[in-house]
């Protein structure tokens, strides 16, 4: 089984923006090259989901992930548009966009049944 990773991204808080970069990610419409860089990586599934302007993305990645690749030329181009609509969090690294979450709660785990 893959293991699963869950990052989180704001996006700038303009409607129209947010409607564009849902666009930019409809199926299809993201660069071939991007796809097949994540593919490449490790990452055998991905979604994004969003409310507002709050996105979350989780990722089921192969053990050996993230594997080294060779990165493509659009991959420079592809994060500099991407950056017009993504806002870094207050606690994210210098440069850094998609920050991982630490998962806190797991019911598989829980043993009790509670009440």
């Amino acid at each position: 089984m893959p293991r699963r990773l869950c990052f989180v991204l704001d996006l700038v808080d303009d409607a129209a923006l947010i409607a564009e970069y849902e666009r930019r990610h409809a199926p299809g419409a993201v660069w071939p090259a991007i796809v097949d860089d994540i593919r490449a990586q490790g990452v055998e599934a991905m979604e994004i989901w969003r409310s507002g302007d709050r996105m979350v993305m989780i990722a089921a990645v192969a053990d050996d992930y993230p594997r080294p690749r060779a990165v493509p030329p659009e991959y420079d181009a592809w994060e500099g548009l991407m950056w017009r609509f993504q806002k870094a969090l207050p606690h994210a690294a210098p440069g850094q966009k998609w920050v991982p979450m630490d998962k806190i709660f797991d019911l598989g785990e829980q043993t009790g049944r509670g009440g």
